[in-house]
């Protein structure tokens, strides 16, 4: 068969200030299997381009594909652009088949399969399997309800297979790297980058993160062919930058420092960066020097909040104790900190902003992304704050990036005008400036230099964007009545 990926263009901050695109690791690999089973398959990012959707339809029609399937890394904020796709698409290409998988669709098919025509099935879960089967059942005409891990729609309504099993070992299928090709990947200031992934899942009880309840089990690739893998991408392909998409690779201590080992007999002048617990940072204290030694430059630590009672509620499983020191350890390692810092898990007032700003300059990270608290409907979180009210029910901007949970202290503008003055603070503070002009490791200073520069870009963006650009509701609505379509998304046009 002749199958279409389309990673579609997203709003998200990441993907429209940075500058820089990483490739549709999601895509990629479904792509992988599909292909060695001898289906054509093609990559149309329109992300990379931000495309407009009258391009994408016509591309689309130009190639003719009997399947199109889509997903984005950005899941609930991109689902909307999802869905208006899919209908351009469909009005063109009226017997094409679309499918749609990811973390929203797997948890949410019963509301597209039910609001969108245009969607002909859902993929639940991993994907690499589950499309293989899926794609032979279309080609052959067979029964989907033999295909377990999707939804579709019969004369009855939306039905949903049985759930596939997870995929127990993660070297069983490849990565599609060869539909890079016509791609300018890159990441780190401009250099050649991909997206890479030594383990699925996480068996912390994080109740905001739907990732463990999405993957199921963590599990972990064999350390030895990943590491020949990203030989492969550095040597053949040029790749000089590793972005682990990981929630927690560390989780296995032996494995992960196998994996350490692996890379450093490989002698590559690489970049990696990525995700970690900072306990387990801590745990590790004694191999640091083999992060480094592979060659990490930065790690996204989560922080999430200064309030050791809030971190209980939220069954976070941390202490500000070892995130402190994590923090440490990596600085004596030549190793860039990044903290996240979420904030509207609780009622904040001003004396919680300012004591948010104090724990962060305490902590003393070398970058700072301060996010929002954001109740995906997949999560236990969304259980306990489903009584609460929004004032943003614009799924577009459900991104972690714009407040989405009403503050009944303070107004709207008051937490954004709060948030930005500490990114100032923050940025500005001399151990940061200094580190940033002066730190004794070149690279470091290019990549403090390369973050500072997207993250001036993003601040002036934000503010116009809330002041100017992103309409709120007027009357906040209870977040539970999303369920029963309350609370409508706003039907205005996309504008792209």
């Amino acid at each position: 068969m002749h199958i279409l990926l389309i990673n579609p263009p997203h709003k998200a901050i990441g993907s429209r200030l940075a500058g820089e695109h990483l490739p549709p690791l999601g895509l990629l690999s479904i792509a992988g299997p599909l292909i060695d089973a001898g289906h054509s398959v093609e990559l149309l990012d329109a992300d990379y381009s931000n495309m407009p959707l009258s391009k994408i339809v016509q591309r689309t029609a130009e190639l003719q594909p009997d399947l199109v399937m889509m997903g984005h890394s950005g899941s609930t904020s991109a689902q909307p652009i999802i869905d208006e796709l899919s209908r351009l698409i469909k009005s063109d290409l009226s017997s094409v088949k679309i499918i749609v998988g990811g973390v929203y669709p797997t948890y949410h098919f019963n509301d597209i399969l039910k609001n969108n025509t245009s969607i002909d099935m859902v993929v639940r879960g991993e994907g690499e399997e589950t499309v293989l089967h899926l794609a032979n059942a279309l080609e052959h005409q067979l029964s989907l309800d033999s295909v377990y891990g999707i939804a579709y729609r019969t004369p009855k309504g939306v039905h949903a297979t049985k759930p596939a099993a997870i995929i127990q070992n993660l070297d069983r299928y490849r990565v599609a790297w060869e539909l890079m090709e016509g791609y300018n990947y890159t990441y780190w200031g401009h250099k050649k980058a991909v997206v890479i992934q030594f383990s699925r899942g996480c068996p912390y009880p994080c109740n905001y993160c739907g990732q463990s309840l999405f993957w199921k089990k963590w599990r972990n690739r064999n350390p030895q062919l990943l590491a020949d893998e990203m030989e492969y991408l550095h040597r053949q392909l040029g790749v000089e930058v590793f972005n682990f998409a990981d929630e927690n690779p560390s989780t296995n201590k032996r494995e992960w420092k196998a994996f350490l080992e692996a890379l450093i007999e490989k002698r590559m002048d690489i970049i990696l960066v990525g995700s970690i617990r900072a306990d387990n940072i801590v745990r590790d204290e004694k191999h640091l020097h083999l992060y480094k030694k592979a060659g990490f430059e930065r790690f996204l630590l989560g922080i999430e909040g200064y309030d050791e009672e809030l971190l209980k509620q939220i069954k976070k499983a941390g202490s500000s104790a070892k995130d402190k020191k994590a923090i440490e350890l990596l600085r004596a390692h030549n190793i860039l900190s990044m903290a996240t810092y979420v904030f509207g898990f609780g009622d904040e007032r001003l004396r919680d902003m300012w004591n948010s700003l104090r724990q962060l300059l305490a902590y003393d990270p070398d970058q700072i992304q301060l996010l929002y608290a954001t109740p995906h409907r997949w999560t236990p979180y969304y259980q306990e704050v489903r009584h609460k009210r929004i004032i943003q029910n614009d799924l577009r901007y459900w991104d972690y990036k714009h407040q989405i949970l009403e503050t009944k202290s303070l107004k709207p503008w008051v937490i954004i005008c709060t948030v930005k003055l500490i990114e100032v603070i923050m940025q500005t503070r001399p151990q940061a400036l200094f580190r940033r002009f002066f730190h004794k490791d070149r690279r470091l200073r290019q990549a403090m230099y390369w973050y500072n520069n997207i993250g001036k870009r993003v601040w002036v963006f934000e503010l116009v964007q809330f002041f100017f650009v992103v309409k709120r509701m007027k009357y906040p609505g209870v977040l539970g009545e999303m369920e029963n379509g309350e609370l409508k998304i706003m039907n205005e046009k996309w504008g792209w």
